[in-house]
C-alpha cells in the first residue's frame, strides 16, 4: 500500500477534504487509484491533479471554488502522462472566480499610468463600432438606415463636469451590452476577429483596434460615474447601462426617454470625479484628439466655441449730447462698436490624414514637409525624410525625419528620451516615450511615426515588451535611418550635409562609441579636418584616396584646437613627407576613432604615441643612432628618473629638439587632459595610463649635439642637468602635458633668461659712455682754433 507525501495530505485537507469524509472512505485511496507520484489518472491514462476532490462514486461534476478574498490567476488543466494501469476515480472540476470589485481596482488604478488616456481607449471603441457596421454593411445595407453618416462626436458640459461620446456604430443589443460591458476582459472586438477569421467568405479587417476587453473600464480612471446609452440597428429597443467606479455591480435598462433616443450607435456619458473636472474643457480634448486618435479613419467632431467681431451702434449719452450743444435738427452719425460674437458648432478636429497608409510615390514633397511640421511643431522643413513600408516577417509602415537644427536648448545627446517617434498601432497613437527601444540613443535626433499591427504592448498599451519582433523593427529603422543620412552626404549640394554634420556630428561619433555593429555605416559619414584641409572638412574616404602609395595607416593627432594640432611638433617629419594626417579637435573625436581601430582595412594610427611607423624605417641608421647617442640616453634617463619610461631617439623631430610621447597603449596628452576635467574622474585610472612616458629626442638639434658633449666631457655638470630639467618641462608644454608645477617651470625659465641675458645691455651701456667722452674733448679742441683765426684777422 503507497503512503501518501505530506504535501499531498496538506492539499487534501487544505482544499477540502474535510468535507468529504463520508463519500470517500479510506479504503478508496490505495495503490490502484494513487501513485508514488501523488497524481491520478483514469481509464484513458491522463493524470488529474491530487488537488481535486476524490469522491468514491459519480462521475466528475463542476462546482464553483470558493475562495474568499483569493484572486485566482489561472485555469487547471489536465496534463498526459504515461499510459499506466488504473481503475476510473471520479474527479470534481471547479471553475476559478474572481472578486469583481477588486479586479476593477485593479484595472482602474493599477493598469494605466496616465489618466489622460481614457479618452482615447473610448475613442478607439468608438472606431471599432464603426468599422464593424461598414463591414457588416457591405451585405447588409439596411443596417445604415436612419444614420448613414459614420463618425464619433464628442461634447462636453464644462459647468457640471460632463463629457458625452457619441458616435454612429453598430450599437450592441441587450445580450451584447451585458457580454461586453458585464464581463471583464471580453473584447467583443476580438470575438469579431475571430469570426472573422473563421468565415471561409470574408476576410479580415485590419482596422480594429481592440483586443483587450478592458479599454471601457479606463473610464474610471476619471469618472465615478459611467452611463452607456445603445442601439443596435438589429434591435428595435435602445438600452442603458449604467455604472459606478466603486460598485461590483450595475444596471441594465430600457430606454424611455424620447429626448435620449439615438437612431442607431452608441453614447457614452462620463461623470468625471471632482478632481478631474478640467478633462471638461473643450480646448483639452481637443488637445488629446489630435495627440492620441489625430489619425483614426472616422471624422471626430468636437463642441467648440466659436466667435466672429461684428459692429453695433451704441446709443448715445443725453448728457453727453446736451453738453456738445448740437441742434437737434441736425442729424448725427450714429456711433458703432466693435464686440465679439460667441456661438458653439462641431468642429472636424482630426483633419491631418495619415500619409504613412498611401504610397510613397503619390506623396509629394511639400505633402511630407507639411505633415512634418503639424506632427513635430516645427517652422523649418527637413534635411531629408524616408518613407518605407516592411512586409514579411514584422510589418510596418513609417516615415523618418531629419530635422533640419537641433532642438532649441536641447544640447544633451546623452538623454534617451527625446520624445521624437511617435509610436501608433493601427493609426491610433499608443506613446512618443520608445525611443530607447526603436531607436539606439545616438539616433534620437531622427523623427517620425511608426505604425504597426504587430508590436507586443502591454495591455495598457503603454510598455513595448522586448521581442524579436522589436529587434527586427530597431534594426531595420536604424537602417533606414542610415541610408537617409548617407542620401544627404551624397548630395550635390555639400552645404547640406555641412549644416547637418555642424547639428548632429556628436550624435553619429558617439554611435561609434556605442554600436560596434554599425561601424561599417557610421565611418562613411564622419568629417574630420586635415593637415591638408584646414579650412574645410573631409570624409575618410576622401583621406583614403589623397593616401600615398606606400602609406598603410591613417594618420590622426588630437588636440583642443586646428591650431595647436598643425603646430604640434610630432607633424614635422610627417609634414616633410606629405603625409595627411587627421585633426581630431572635438572632445569625443579621440573616442570615437580609437573604437572605430580601422577603416577600409587601413588602422588609425595616433601619431602622438610610441613606435611610430611612417614608411621610412633604416635599420643599419638606428642601429648607428643607438650607438652613438646611446649614453646621452641613457644619461638624461638617469637625470630625469620615473618621470620618463626611456629616452629614445626620434624618428619624427626635424627641427625640435625633443618631444614627449605616448605609451602605446596608455593615454594621450590630449585624453589625459580631458580626463582630468572630469567632475568624476578617477585619479587612481589617471595615474595608471598616464605612467609610461617616452622622451624622444632629435639627434640633429643643435641643442642635443651640444648636450652629447656635456655627457662625454662632464656629466656632473650642474648646468647641463639644469638644461635637461627644462628640456623635459619644455616638452610637456609642446606635447600637449600640462607641468605639474607651472611655478617651478617658470622659475626655470627665469633662470635661464637671466643667464642669457646678464650684463649684455649693460656692457654695451659702459662701452659707449667710454666712446663718448673723447669726441667731447675733440669737439672742444676744434673750436678752439676757430675763435683764434678770427681774431687774427680783426
Amino acid at each position: 500500500m503507497h503512503r501518501l507525501s505530506r504535501r499531498s495530505v496538506n492539499s487534501l485537507l487544505r482544499y477540502g477534504g474535510h468535507r468529504h469524509r463520508d463519500a470517500m472512505p479510506v479504503a478508496s485511496i490505495g495503490s490502484s487509484s494513487i501513485n508514488e507520484l501523488g497524481g491520478e489518472r483514469d481509464a484513458s491514462g491522463r493524470r488529474y491533479s491530487i488537488l481535486t476532490h476524490l469522491t468514491s462514486n459519480g462521475p466528475a461534476s463542476t462546482k464553483p471554488l470558493k475562495s474568499g478574498n483569493m484572486i485566482p490567476i489561472g485555469k487547471r488543466y489536465e496534463s498526459t502522462a504515461a499510459d499506466i494501469s488504473a481503475t476510473d476515480t471520479p474527479v470534481e472540476k471547479y471553475e476559478y472566480q474572481a472578486e469583481v470589485s477588486r479586479l476593477m481596482d485593479l484595472i482602474v488604478n493599477s493598469l494605466y499610468s496616465n489618466k489622460e488616456v481614457f479618452l482615447r481607449e473610448l475613442i478607439s471603441n468608438a472606431s471599432d463600432a464603426l468599422d464593424k457596421l461598414r463591414f457588416l454593411s457591405v451585405t447588409e445595407p439596411q443596417l445604415l438606415e436612419g444614420a448613414a453618416e459614420l463618425d464619433i462626436r464628442i461634447q462636453t458640459d464644462q459647468d457640471n463636469g460632463i463629457i458625452t461620446l457619441t458616435d454612429s456604430g453598430i450599437g450592441m443589443t441587450h445580450q451584447e451590452l451585458v457580454d461586453s460591458l458585464g464581463t471583464i476582459a471580453h473584447s467583443g472586438t476580438a470575438k469579431f476577429l475571430k469570426a472573422l477569421k473563421d468565415s471561409k467568405d470574408a476576410g479580415s479587417d485590419s482596422n480594429l483596434i481592440g483586443q483587450f476587453g478592458v479599454g471601457f473600464y479606463s473610464a474610471f480612471l476619471v469618472a465615478d460615474k459611467v452611463v452607456v446609452s445603445t442601439k443596435s440597428p438589429k434591435s428595435d429597443k435602445q438600452f442603458v447601462w449604467e455604472g459606478e467606479a466603486n460598485s461590483s455591480s450595475y444596471i441594465v435598462r430600457e430606454e424611455t426617454d424620447p429626448e435620449k433616443m439615438i437612431p442607431r450607435g452608441t453614447r457614452i456619458t462620463l461623470h468625471l470625479k471632482r478632481d478631474d473636472k478640467g478633462f471638461a474643457h473643450p480646448e483639452r480634448i481637443e488637445k488629446l484628439v489630435k495627440n492620441y486618435s489625430q489619425f483614426v479613419s472616422f471624422p471626430i467632431y468636437t463642441w467648440q466655441e466659436k466667435g466672429y467681431t461684428k459692429e453695433v451702434e451704441v446709443d448715445d449719452d443725453p448728457a453727453e449730447a446736451k453738453k456738445d450743444g448740437t441742434d437737434d435738427g441736425v442729424e448725427k452719425k450714429k456711433k458703432t462698436k466693435k464686440i465679439v460674437e460667441k456661438y458653439w458648432e462641431w468642429d472636424l478636429t482630426n483633419e491631418t490624414q495619415p500619409i504613412w497608409l498611401r504610397n510613397p510615390k503619390e506623396v509629394t514633397t511639400e505633402e511630407y514637409n507639411e505633415f512634418y511640421k503639424k506632427t513635430f511643431n516645427e517652422y523649418l522643413e527637413p534635411l531629408a525624410s524616408s518613407h518605407f513600408t516592411t512586409e514579411g516577417e514584422v510589418e510596418f509602415r513609417s516615415i523618418l525625419y531629419v530635422p533640419a537644427i537641433t532642438p532649441m536648448g536641447k544640447e544633451d545627446i546623452v538623454n534617451p528620451k527625446t520624445k521624437n517617434i511617435r509610436l501608433y498601432v493601427k493609426r491610433v497613437f499608443i506613446s512618443d516615450d520608445f525611443d530607447g527601444e526603436l531607436f539606439p540613443r545616438y539616433l534620437s535626433f531622427v523623427k517620425g511615426v511608426v505604425d504597426s499591427n504587430d508590436l507586443p504592448l502591454n495591455v495598457s498599451r503603454e510598455i513595448l515588451q522586448e521581442s524579436r519582433v522589436v529587434r527586427i523593427m530597431r534594426k531595420r529603422l536604424v537602417r533606414k535611418a542610415f541610408d537617409m543620412i548617407l542620401g544627404i552626404s551624397m548630395s550635390e549640394n555639400r552645404e547640406d550635409y555641412e549644416k547637418f554634420w555642424e547639428n548632429f556630428g556628436k550624435h553619429l561619433k558617439l554611435g561609434c562609441i556605442e554600436d560596434r555593429e554599425n561601424h561599417k555605416r557610421l565611418a562613411p559619414l564622419l568629417r574630420f579636418f586635415s593637415s591638408q584641409s584646414e579650412e574645410e572638412m573631409i570624409s575618410l574616404d576622401e583621406y583614403v584616396e589623397n593616401m600615398k602609395p606606400d602609406q598603410k595607416d591613417i594618420y590622426y593627432i588630437a588636440a583642443d584646437s586646428v591650431t595647436s594640432a598643425k603646430n604640434t611638433p610630432f607633424l614635422e617629419r610627417l609634414y616633410e613627407k606629405e603625409l595627411e594626417v587627421l585633426f581630431l579637435v572635438d572632445p569625443i573625436d579621440e573616442v570615437a576613432v580609437t573604437n572605430l581601430k580601422s577603416y577600409k582595412e587601413k588602422n588609425f594610427v595616433d601619431i602622438s604615441k610610441e613606435d611610430l611607423d611612417i614608411g621610412d624605417k633604416n635599420e643599419e641608421k638606428e642601429k648607428e643612432m643607438k650607438q652613438e647617442y646611446g649614453h646621452i640616453c641613457d644619461w638624461m634617463k638617469k637625470r630625469l628618473g620615473d618621470k620618463v619610461a626611456s629616452v629614445q631617439v626620434s624618428n619624427r623631430l626635424k627641427t625640435s629638439p625633443c618631444v614627449l610621447v605616448s605609451g602605446k597603449f596608455g593615454w594621450s596628452a590630449n585624453m589625459e587632459r580631458l580626463m582630468k576635467a572630469q567632475t568624476v574622474g578617477d585619479s587612481s585610472s589617471l595615474d595608471f595610463m598616464r605612467s609610461r612616458r617616452v622622451f624622444e629626442i632629435n639627434p640633429e638639434h643643435s641643442i642635443i649635439q651640444t648636450l652629447n658633449a656635456a655627457c662625454r666631457s662632464s656629466a656632473e655638470d650642474e648646468e647641463a642637468l639644469r638644461a635637461i630639467d627644462l628640456l623635459y618641462d619644455t616638452a610637456l608644454i609642446s606635447s600637449g602635458f600640462t607641468p605639474e608645477s607651472p611655478s617651478q617651470l617658470g622659475g626655470k625659465i627665469y633662470e635661464m633668461m637671466n643667464m642669457a641675458l646678464s650684463n649684455k645691455w649693460s656692457l654695451q651701456t659702459q662701452e659707449a659712455e667710454i666712446v663718448a667722452e673723447p669726441q667731447a674733448t675733440l669737439e672742444a679742441e676744434v673750436v678752439e682754433p676757430i675763435e683764434t683765426t678770427t681774431g687774427s684777422q680783426k
